[in-house]
């Protein structure tokens, strides 16, 4: 459920925050942020952060709830489903969430802590709304562990604001699209035959945009540190972060590799698709500590920040082996 999610919140974030809510764009026009407080960017903020917001609930409604079975709000134990990777995903959502609200509130020429405050519960909001939403449905309910990512995410952009006025650590999300077998697997009972292509479509969608957003096996969410801001003068690029990775591998379902296909059980060994999870030690950019002039170019660079650079990368995976990416995406 997460996935779907995931996807119209990141989407109701980078529209909003480039729409009106950027530090330089206005209406086709690039303009500074300002310092005291232009009521005619406020309302134009909230005005199409409303009308997006309104918008992608409607459509999450209708994407995933409208026909599925209601019931009274109850919660819903997801600890270890997709092997917590959906975890960290709402953690790194919950946190660019956050950024570019607040940097959106500071373009109307808001006060910082006001700002601030206000864009954590934004933040929190988003992702809450979803979870309210699984808590009437029969099929997952709330989740007090995604809630907890929620907070983890909005507290990390905010703690780090108050300590530092800066952003030391990002949450960041790469994606590259997974080649799955169309090799026939028979089901249970020898009856009928998929493959774990039609699976992975089913799950994660065909597309190149859908499969960027969904597919759990073809995520890495990192936790992108940048030691220069913490040793100021030292010869460290100041652009220069270093990124602690993870993914996970052969998720074909929420707990186990186990669906129904027609009517057909299907089961995949664990020997031939193990469920295991694996870290990466990579070098990253943060996009944000590169000095340019031009606010269009500070925009664009912003929002790219939410994605992990390729690079080359170091892999320790859960079948205790060591590997090398020259380039890891």
């Amino acid at each position: 459920m997460y996935a779907a999610c995931v996807t119209l919140t990141k989407v109701l974030s980078v529209l909003t925050f480039l729409s009106v809510g950027s530090p330089g764009w206005s209406y086709g026009h690039y303009t500074p942020p300002v310092d005291t407080l232009n009521k005619s960017r406020l309302y134009s903020l909230t005005a199409t952060g409303g009308v997006l917001y309104g918008s992608a609930l409607i459509a999450l409604n209708n994407a995933w709830y409208k026909n599925t079975e209601r019931s009274s709000f109850h919660t819903f134990n997801d600890w270890k489903e997709w092997r917590n990777m959906d975890k960290l995903g709402h953690s790194f959502t919950a946190y660019f969430e956050t950024e570019l609200t607040y940097r959106g509130f500071l373009w109307t020429g808001m006060e910082q802590s006001t700002a601030l405050w206000l864009s954590a519960g934004m933040g929190f909001l988003y992702q809450t709304t979803v979870e309210l939403f699984d808590g009437f449905s029969k099929k997952w309910g709330f989740s007090w562990f995604d809630t907890g990512f929620n907070v983890l995410g909005v507290s990390c952009f905010v703690a780090q604001e108050l300590l530092w006025e800066e952003q030391r650590f990002r949450w960041k999300l790469s994606s590259w699209p997974k080649q799955y077998s169309d090799e026939p697997i028979f089901s249970n009972d020898e009856k009928f035959h998929s493959s774990v292509k039609k699976r992975a479509e089913d799950l994660f969608g065909k597309s190149r945009a859908e499969r960027f957003l969904k597919d759990y096996n073809a995520q890495t969410i990192w936790l992108s540190v940048n030691p220069n801001s913490f040793f100021k003068q030292s010869r460290i690029p100041k652009w220069l972060n270093v990124a602690l990775g993870v993914s996970a591998e052969n998720l074909f379902g929420g707990f186990e590799n186990r669906w129904i296909e027609q009517e057909y059980t299907f089961h995949l060994p664990s020997d031939k698709f193990p469920r295991y999870s694996q870290l990466f030690l990579a070098p990253d950019i943060d996009f944000s500590k590169i000095p340019v002039d031009q606010t269009w170019l500070k925009t664009i660079l912003t929002v790219l920040n939410i994605f992990k650079f390729p690079s080359p990368a170091i892999q320790i995976n859960g079948q205790h082996t060591i590997s090398w990416h020259w380039v890891y995406l």
